[in-house]
């Protein structure tokens, strides 16, 4: 009889009965490796842990024919930390592998709603998967636990609310409910239904989790933002300010850098005039009959971060940050009335691959992100994590970037230190910086671009407009594109 070839087999595969005799001979020439009990792989070198984890779909029904992929492997879709696969199957004794251990019971087949997984095992509905995992489960011998806790769950419904709103909380309950019964099931789908009857506001059960609680009461935020912040609050709490005091500067020098700090803020934002056009907008209130509304943000920045009495006012609590930052939203962004100047948003925003946070989340995300601001002690540290809150949000339809700048250089006059500009040659400098905190949770590069921003704009002479023209000219601060680089004085250049 001639032997059966292996070729066919993937790189980790279950021994038959009609293969057994091939693999043990594959073995002994060196062809094949057995790795675990009837387990093989033609792959000589990679760690079996790495070989078993990557395949692992692929085993279970070779070990459990009638498996059903069941409780919290149901809703993580990948084993658990201690390398747990948690199934439902007429077979109760556990295989071990390397690096993983398939953990099976006894319980309710699959039915027509749970689908086929990679590999041919059947996975729990996500409905039935809810189900499973409200019966509770400890785990004992350091080993995971076989269910999901009520906090875990908990977080999992209200990313379920973020990612698709309410609605997809009322469907999960009424598929839940025509499952529970067959399946055994019906104490944990009223849990299941009280719970989510709490995150919609009309039922009233203890929540266990922070994002729970806050759902519960009607203040909901956006628990992905927040590990954002910590990541730059750490940061931040490592960082040592320069001081770059600004005592004894002269009015005139003050309304000169809010000039330029109110021009550059728009030209980021896509609003641009030469330095003469604007200057006439702001100093002449010469409107442009064909550009009213680019002219009005100029002029409703500068009258914002020109105000030094404004632009010393901080907010004493979370309440008072989200009202101040409406209201300079709103005075910023006067001039356009269909932007609904200091109003949150009532649709999503994003830019590029950056998805903001949602509306439902705003309020709440604000309002958890200013304790990051109000624990942190320096003007400079306050100024980056109110900056990068406020643009990371993105709470307004329009004008974030301009009312994220005047938040976050009010943080800095109000301690005496110097501002912030962003000029046009220090924009994808900028713009990358807080892509890689947003994106790659990265928060060196934002503070030390601010960081270098304010030394930039404290090396520049204010005195008078025309001097300030000249030394932003020979740094080149208003060239554009890619190659654009800005160039930083010598920290004696002012006189």
């Amino acid at each position: 009889m001639p032997e059966i070839s292996l070729a066919s087999q993937p790189e980790v595969f279950v021994s038959t009965s009609a293969l057994s005799k091939a693999a043990g001979a594959a073995v002994a020439r060196g062809e094949l490796r057995k790795i675990g009990s009837r387990l093989y792989t033609r792959n000589l070198t990679d760690d079996p842990e790495q070989l078993v984890r990557r395949s692992w779909y692929f085993l279970i029904s070779s070990y459990f024919p009638d498996a059903l992929i069941a409780d919290r492997t149901a809703l993580e879709n990948k084993p658990a930390a201690d390398g747990s696969v948690f199934l439902v199957s007429e077979g109760t004794r556990e295989v071990e592998l390397p690096g993983l251990t398939f953990r099976p019971r006894k319980g309710p087949p699959a039915t027509d709603s749970d689908r086929i997984f990679p590999g041919g095992a059947r996975l729990s509905s996500i409905p039935r998967a809810y189900l499973e995992n409200m019966t509770p489960s400890r785990g004992r011998g350091g080993r995971v636990s076989r269910t999901l806790n009520r906090d875990e769950i908990e977080q999992r419904l209200d990313a379920l609310a973020r990612q698709q709103g309410e609605p997809a909380l009322n469907k999960l309950r009424d598929d839940a409910r025509a499952l529970a019964g067959p399946l055994g099931l019906d104490a944990q789908f009223e849990e299941l239904s009280a719970l989510i009857g709490t995150f919609l506001g009309t039922r009233d059960v203890k929540t266990q989790s922070a994002v729970g609680a806050a759902r519960a009461a009607g203040n909901p935020f956006d628990p992905d933002r927040l590990e954002l912040f910590e990541q730059l609050f750490s940061g931040l709490r490592d960082f040592v300010p320069s001081d770059r005091s600004t005592r004894g500067r002269s009015a005139e020098a003050t309304a000169n850098l809010a000039f330029y700090e109110a021009y550059f803020s728009n030209f980021i934002e896509g609003t641009e005039f030469s330095v003469d056009e604007a200057k006439e907008i702001v100093f002449e209130g010469v409107i442009p009959a064909e550009r009213p509304e680019d002219a009005h943000d100029i002029l409703g920045t500068f009258r914002i971060v020109s105000d030094v009495a404004e632009m010393s006012r901080l907010p004493a609590n979370a309440e008072d940050f989200i009202d101040l930052l409406q209201e300079r939203h709103a005075r910023i962004m006067e001039g356009r009335p269909d932007k609904q100047p200091g109003q949150f948003k009532k649709k999503g925003n994003q830019a590029g691959n950056t998805i903001f946070v949602i509306p439902d989340l705003v309020r709440g995300t604000l309002d958890k992100g200013f304790g990051f601001v109000d624990a942190l002690g320096e003007p400079l540290q306050r100024a980056i994590f109110m900056m990068f809150l406020v643009s990371e949000v993105h709470p307004f339809v329009d004008g974030n970037g301009r009312v994220a700048r005047a938040m976050m250089n009010a943080e800095l006059v109000a301690g005496g230190q110097e501002r912030i500009i962003i000029p046009t040659a220090y924009r994808i400098d900028y713009l990358g910086a807080l892509k890689a905190i947003s994106q790659n949770k990265l928060a060196d590069p934002v503070i030390r671009t601010l960081d270098l921003a304010q030394r930039y704009t404290h090396l520049i002479d204010w005195a008078q407009m025309t001097t300030a023209q000249t030394m932003l000219e020979e740094t080149d601060a208003f060239a554009e594109g890619e190659l654009a680089r800005l160039k930083i004085p010598t920290d004696d250049a002012q006189p």
